[in-house]
C-alpha cells in the first residue's frame, strides 16, 4: 500500500460493497471498498480470490462502472488508481 503521507489527497473511509469484473471471463469477485478519493481506493477482497491486473470496478451505490488497473495483486487488500 502507499503510505499516506505519499498520497496527494486524503482518503475518505468509507465502506461499500463492489465487484471486479475482468472482461476475459466475465468473472465477479465480491469485493469492500474500505477508503477512496478522487485519485484512487483501496479494496478489500477474499483470501481465495485472484485478482486480474486490469478489471472493472462495478460499485452499484455509484451506478458506474470504472476500468481500473490495480496494484497489490496476490494480498487480501489491494490498492488502485483512477
Amino acid at each position: 500500500m502507499v503510505d499516506e503521507e505519499h498520497r496527494r489527497e486524503r482518503r475518505q473511509r468509507v465502506l461499500k460493497g463492489a465487484s471486479i469484473i475482468s472482461g476475459i471471463t466475465n468473472s465477479e469477485i465480491s469485493c469492500t471498498i474500505r477508503n477512496q478519493n478522487s485519485g484512487g481506493a483501496e479494496l478489500k477482497v477474499p483470501v481465495e480470490s485472484r485478482v486480474p491486473e486490469r478489471f472493472v470496478l462495478y460499485v452499484p451505490t455509484d451506478g458506474l462502472p470504472t476500468k481500473q488497473s490495480c496494484g497489490g495483486a496476490g494480498t487480501t487488500e489491494l490498492g488502485f488508481n483512477l
